[in-house]
């Protein structure tokens, strides 16, 4: 019996080694410290660099490079410290058009950056900073049942049906009072026709009759889901504005959401915009200064107005009920300064919808004054026998108001802010409200210098256990073993390349499963040689136990690979986070490990020994 590999079979061997070798190879050139600049709207201007190049010449710092990827402008620094002087320099000089953000860019060449990238660092292993928010449930609830009260309101007097001016409490949902039950039996009829996601009830006491809508559990649950997954959405538009490379954001239950910004540290900076919750409407303004004073004072507000407090002076003004436009149908802002009065302004272009709406209003109402308000709900921690009591707070102001000189369309500013809340709503108006409240729940910040002696550490312990395992193997099965020990070498190889091209991210769990991997790589290979070893000893001829070793051996090593890929798999769909990392490693340590181990060895032992007929022993 002659041991032989088809020439096709090296060849595929041969191909594979050498994509291995390509897809790991950017892995060791390590990263370089750099400033990347991503414009707030539009595309990156033509002059930026010359004009950034000057910025660092006249701070002082000579000694850099530039780099474009993906609309963005990455300055290319020799070390940390130069870096973040940099950043200052950038940031003051070009921040007002630009976001500008801390990075760190592969120093892979430019021709092996066309084919491969090196692994992307978790949290851990980089630096950065961990949140993990949870979204108020039942604010999103609240605001959702909220809108039906201008729905009902307009629904009832369409369909010509006496009522009083509808309201909402969270305990009933949305009131609807009537002088007579005949008038709220009609509006229960109509309104359950038509909202069908409504549960209602009929109330009633010595004055008044009352009708009850709530959403109902599938409609609330909906909602539930729905404000979870558009926060996501949210924070992941607004995670791309702050500029951060490679981020991860992902569902934790069934309301927690967890962000992870690999190499940012100012905490400060991403907890305020990832929890901002601001917006603006654009209203008419209603009556005059005297009936906001009557307003204010008397407490009794026209029903199509509501009352609002400006902000320049502290004053009651009103404003009509019906929005014009909300934050929802703006579709690009930018910040930047009103040319007539030198302040800070938000430049608003709007969607199809809200500039009709916006040029229709606008044109019948040439002369009159519009207002905007600045909608923001903000959080405030208190102490209340020895527990933290988080109260909520929706604050609604006016910021400005504008007579209308020409009909508005698709694009307008909008001023009466501050240069640094002018810059953060520009860049929260781009990346979407939030649909509910989210609350930072844990907190954790890893520092750049913890990531790399975690990745030292790691590395460490990948070089010691392999280096064990390698000289054992020679030792014990001599040629053999060093012919495991090539095959060992090469799955290591092979699992950077997988973790490098494929999207996954690497953490120090995911090191735990490489090193897991490393010990259990050989197990196929002393099966094999084991068996070799026996049916030498029971006489058999060198090729019959060569071929004996491997086809015998092959159902044991399956089986035991397939279990733990099993398990390896399950780790992955119901763990989270680190779980997920390592059952990622070693799930593509099981695989190549088979490829390697079995394939592998098999073909430089047949290249070997494979061919000689006359062989009567083996150096195993």
């Amino acid at each position: 019996m002659i041991n032989k590999y088809p020439l096709w079979k090296y060849i595929l061997l041969a191909l594979v080694l050498a994509c291995g070798v390509l897809f790991a190879l950017p892995n060791l050139y390590g990263d370089h410290p750099a400033v990347q600049l991503s414009p707030r709207s539009g595309d990156i201007s033509p002059d930026l660099e010359a004009a950034v190049s000057e910025t660092l010449n006249s701070g002082g710092v000579t000694d850099f490079s530039f780099r474009s990827s993906d609309n963005r402008l990455l300055v290319i620094l020799p070390d940390g410290e130069t870096q973040a002087k940099a950043h200052g320099l950038i940031d003051l000089a070009h921040g007002d058009r630009n976001t500008s953000a801390l990075n760190l860019v592969p120093a892979t060449p430019a021709w092996l950056r066309q084919f491969a990238k090196p692994i992307s660092l978790g949290l851990d292993l980089r630096g950065g900073v961990h949140f993990l928010m949870e979204v108020d449930m039942e604010s999103a609830i609240t605001s959702a049942e909220e809108r039906y009260v201008d729905e009902f309101r307009t629904q009832l007097r369409e369909n010509k049906v006496r009522f009083r001016s509808p309201s909402y409490d969270a305990e009933r949902g949305v009131t609807v009072r009537f002088a007579d039950v005949l008038q709220r039996d009609n509006a229960q009829s109509l309104l359950r026709q038509e909202y069908r996601d409504l549960v209602f009830e009929a109330t009633q006491d010595a004055k008044e009759f009352y009708l009850h809508a709530r959403l109902s559990d599938e409609a609330r649950e909906t909602e539930r889901r729905s404000a979870l997954q558009q926060n996501i959405i949210t924070l992941r538009n607004r995670v791309n504005e702050l500029g951060v490379a490679e981020p991860i954001i992902q569902q934790q239950g069934r309301e927690r959401i967890l962000v992870q910004l690999p190499g940012v540290q100012d905490t400060a900076q991403a907890k305020e915009i990832l929890g901002a919750t601001a917006t603006l409407e654009y209203r008419m303004v209603y009556g005059t200064y005297n009936d906001w004073a009557d307003a204010a004072q008397s407490g009794r507000v026209p029903p199509n107005a509501k009352l609002y407090t400006n902000r320049e002076d502290g004053g009651p003004v009103l404003l009509d009920r019906k929005v014009i436009v909300t934050g929802d149908q703006i579709k690009d802002a930018s910040s930047g300064i009103d040319t007539q009065s030198g302040s800070p302004a938000v430049f608003i272009s709007l969607d199809g919808a809200g500039a009709k709406r916006m040029q229709r209003v606008s044109a019948d109402n040439i002369g009159n004054p519009m207002a905007v308000v600045f909608i923001e709900n903000r959080v405030t921690s208190r102490e209340v026998d020895g527990k933290i009591v988080r109260d909520r707070e929706r604050v609604e102001e006016v910021i400005n108001i504008a007579t209308i000189r020409d009909v508005l369309s698709h694009r307008f500013q909008t001023t009466g802010l501050e240069t640094e809340e002018a810059r953060d709503l520009s860049l929260l108006l781009r990346a979407g409200a939030l649909k509910a409240p989210v609350e930072i729940v844990e907190e954790r910040t890893v520092g750049p210098s913890l990531g790399q002696d975690n990745i030292d550490r790691g590395r460490l312990s990948v070089m010691i256990g392999l280096a064990l395992v390698l000289v054992f193997m020679a030792f014990y099965y001599r040629v053999f073993g060093v012919i495991a020990d090539c095959a060992l070498v090469a799955n290591l190889v092979l699992i950077m390349a997988v973790l490098s091209a494929l999207p996954t991210t690497l953490t120090l769990p995911g090191i735990a499963g490489i090193v897991l991997t490393v010990g259990m790589a050989v197990d196929a290979n002393v099966l094999i040689f084991e068996r070799i070893r026996e049916e030498l000893r029971s006489g058999s001829a060198v090729q019959a136990a060569i071929n004996s070793g491997y086809e015998k051996a092959f159902s044991t090593i399956a089986d035991a690979n397939i279990t733990t890929l099993i398990a390896a798999v399950v780790l992955f769909v119901f763990g989270t986070g680190p779980i997920k990392g390592f059952a990622v490693t070693l799930s593509i340590g099981i695989v190549t490990s088979m490829f390697t181990a079995i394939f592998g060895t098999r073909a430089i032992v047949n290249w070997l020994y494979g061919g000689k007929r006359g062989l009567k022993a083996l150096p195993i």
